[in-house]
């Protein structure tokens, strides 16, 4: 190569230290065909390149560039991909109707930019643009109906709007009544008509639980049986006894597992968590089928996809794991979840498990009743 890219001794010390010599002098001479066919070194084009002219590559390169930073998003890349994003939020809207809009998305992130200022919880992007999707949908079935400004909104038009998407009613409601508070106070419309809409929420959690029965011949199935794969008896308990959730379970490494006192600490919690003998031993069997494969990653769950690299596996394989059972990580957590919030205080819940208040509110017993103790 006439100029080596910047971080190509990066990338050789890197192959070195994690693939076996021949492997990383074969993965060297390939990188650098590879720049000079695609004549750029640009990390995220020669991604690009490499998912369409060598395959193989794409596991090594996406690995070293994670690792040193090389994918990172340029500061303010994210402020701009949400502002595109609003901005064809507008521009959907009609004409006629638009410019009160616009003075709505620019309140949204003024409160958002103060909140930041105050120390408080600002609205994510993502919010923002919740609450724009309600109102451009409004604004183009309002047009539809005939109607060229917000001043002869009614509260009939609303609820025609939200009869059309019941099951969308509470969080379309909630975007609107910000819109039209923000559209009184700039006297684009006389009164409120969002101001008698009422949505009625379900409060507590609703979801799928299992019965104390369908726990006990899990456990048994995951303490005792040998035959099953040590991945899925580990992410069964780990949900099901101390409510680990999907993201816990991919980016559990090394570092967080404790021999000598044997426990955990999971990504996010803020206290190693004493394991009970059936999960520590269906961890001990992850360790195994991990040397088994070869690997150095040093995160537990590792799969054949995974143990050339250092990242996580993916959510999708946490899922996969118990699909045999015809069951989701999520069930088993909840599950625990709602014995957990039962049974002792909100506040050494959101310590322990590294949730927000709201969070756990969420399973506290209410209007729905939550499953007998483990036992």
């Amino acid at each position: 190569m006439p100029t080596p890219p910047s971080w190509w001794s990066d990338l050789a010390a890197h192959l070195a230290e994690h693939r076996h010599p021949i492997y990383a002098a074969d993965v060297v001479a390939t990188i650098a065909r590879l720049i000079l066919t695609a004549t750029t070194s640009e990390p995220r084009t020669l991604l690009a390149h490499a998912r369409n002219d060598t395959p193989e590559l794409v596991g090594s390169l996406t690995d070293f560039f994670r690792t040193h930073g090389h994918l990172d998003p340029p500061p303010g890349l994210a402020d701009q991909r949400a502002a595109a994003r609003r901005a064809r939020r507008i521009e959907a809207i009609p004409a006629l109707l638009r410019p009160q809009v616009t003075g709505f998305a620019d309140t949204l992130l003024l409160q958002r930019e103060q909140a930041q200022q105050l120390g408080l919880r600002p609205n994510q992007l993502k919010t923002i643009e919740i609450r724009l999707d309600a109102v451009r949908d409004l604004a183009v079935h309002l047009h539809a109906e005939g109607h060229m400004s917000w001043a002869g909104v009614t509260t009939a038009d609303l609820e025609s709007f939200l009869a059309l998407n019941p099951a969308r009613r509470a969080s379309r409601l909630a975007g609107l009544r910000q819109f039209f508070a923000c559209a009184h106070r700039a006297k684009a419309v006389l009164h409120n008509p969002a101001g008698p809409v009422t949505a009625v929420q379900q409060r507590g959690f609703h979801g799928p639980t299992l019965t104390p029965s369908q726990q006990r011949t899990l456990y048994r199935r995951w303490a005792t049986s040998r035959n099953i794969h040590p991945h899925e008896a580990f992410i069964g308990l780990a949900a099901l006894l101390h409510a680990a959730s999907i993201a816990e379970l991919r980016r559990l490494t090394d570092s967080g597992i404790n021999s000598h006192h044997q426990s955990v600490q999971f990504p996010g919690r803020s206290a190693a968590l004493p394991l009970d003998n059936a999960t520590w031993t269906a961890l001990e069997r992850c360790r195994e089928h991990r040397r088994g494969l070869g690997s150095d990653n040093p995160h537990l769950l590792v799969t054949r996809l995974t143990r050339t690299h250092r990242g996580p596996a993916g959510a999708a394989h946490i899922r996969d794991s118990l699909a045999p059972l015809g069951l989701l990580p999520r069930i088993l957590r909840s599950t625990r979840l709602l014995t957990l919030a039962d049974e002792l205080d909100i506040k050494v819940l959101t310590a322990s498990l590294g949730m927000s208040y709201a969070g756990v509110a969420h399973y506290r017993p209410g209007s729905t009743t939550p499953p007998a103790s483990f036992t």
